[in-house]
């Protein structure tokens, strides 16, 4: 399976490696990954909560990353395994397992391909490709793109005439990097992922005899401009600004199947969940998340810090950090909350309201 090592890794290099305190079994050697319900004693697990204090005692994860007040209920597990039980012991064990992943993928994911350019790919002779980048099986790219040092494209991946991939950027199979579009370094996009579509624009003119109308395209003229340490999933769609960019900033995560309308700005470190819909023009600040299935109209804003819940639909601006949840209209959290459970006793009330005007009728 994908978490499992080859063969058993000492615990204590994996540490060393990425830091924080070893304590219990010294010696022990791990090859998987897993939750602590699946785990044997050759996995590494994590708690990120106190509240998961009972399954930490019944867990049989050789070691488990714990933050310092369940290191004792970590290593005084019942029925330990020769050498005892292992904690891996830090301030904040969600982000060392996901430290701990990417360690683990180095060593278990297949090699990248060779430096170089696959002789069935197609690189324009007006592009520039850095010497160090990798070009899959049928990559293309166009005249004037640049692909910098360290970048790889998947199979079939296509970069545009005078795109830009930057350095150490990953571009899934059949990701398309649309004319005149760039990516930032340290960049991922997962297959079949098309940046630089044409956005939605279209003017109503109506046909002779005044029957209905037909649409009229408006050329798309703008760019997708997307910063360093982006994130995208697969099959997700960004479309080109109609005259300006459409805009990612650094630090962007965006899930699958996502949708990103022309000349939506999104600010830097935000996260998207998947089939998330976001309306042209729309404006979402820094270190937002928004849930999946959620919908953000056009020419709306969102504020920095603010969050919404799975499914939702944002019908108007939101200018105040905070959480926001409905598919009625949106409101504050706490409210939204209170409503719904008013709501949901509304037919009783119905009810009671049906007999007491019975009683009191003449």
């Amino acid at each position: 399976m994908p978490s499992e090592l080859p063969a058993p890794v000492p615990l204590e290099r994996v540490v060393v490696a990425l830091g924080g305190e070893l304590r219990g079994n010294m010696g022990l050697a791990v090859r998987r990954l897993a939750a602590l319900a699946d785990a044997d004693e050759t996995s590494v697990a994590f708690v990120a909560h106190p509240r998961y204090r009972a399954r930490l005692q019944s867990s049989r994860a050789g070691a488990v990353i714990v933050a310092p007040e369940l290191a004792d209920v970590a290593l005084q597990r019942p029925d330990p395994p020769p050498g005892g039980w292992a904690a891996w012991i830090v301030a904040d064990p969600y982000a060392q397992f996901a430290a701990l992943t990417r360690w683990w993928r180095a060593h278990v994911q297949p090699r990248p391909a060779p430096v170089g350019v696959h002789p069935t790919a197609w690189v324009a002779p007006g592009a520039r490709v850095h010497p160090t980048a990798r070009l899959g099986p049928f990559a293309v790219v166009e005249d004037g793109a640049v692909v910098e040092e360290d970048a790889e494209l998947g199979a079939h991946a296509v970069v545009q005439a005078r795109a830009h991939v930057g350095a150490g950027t990953r571009l899934g199979p059949h990701v398309v990097l649309g004319y005149d579009c760039r990516i930032g370094a340290r960049g991922l996009v997962h297959g079949g992922t098309v940046i630089g579509a044409d956005g939605f624009g279209f003017a109503p003119v109506p046909l002779p005899g005044g029957e209905g109308r037909r649409w009229e395209k408006i050329e798309q003229l703008g760019a997708v401009r997307i910063g360093d340490d982006v994130e995208i999933g697969a099959n997700c769609c960004i479309d080109r600004g109609a005259l300006g960019d459409t805009v990612l900033e650094d630090g962007v995560k965006l899930d699958n199947l996502i949708q990103i309308g022309h000349n939506v700005h999104v600010g830097r470190h935000t996260a998207m969940a998947g089939c998330v819909g976001v309306a042209g023009s729309a404006r979402i600040g820094a270190f937002c998340t928004l849930g999946g299935g959620a919908i953000v109209l056009g020419h709306l804003e969102l504020a920095d810090h603010v969050h919404i819940s799975a499914a939702s639909v944002v019908m108007r601006s939101i200018l105040q950090p905070g959480q926001y949840s409905g598919i009625f209209p949106i409101d504050d959290n706490r409210a939204w909350e209170k409503n719904a459970a008013t709501l949901r006793q509304l037919h009783a009330l119905r009810e009671r309201l049906k007999a007491l005007e019975r009683r009191t009728t003449p």
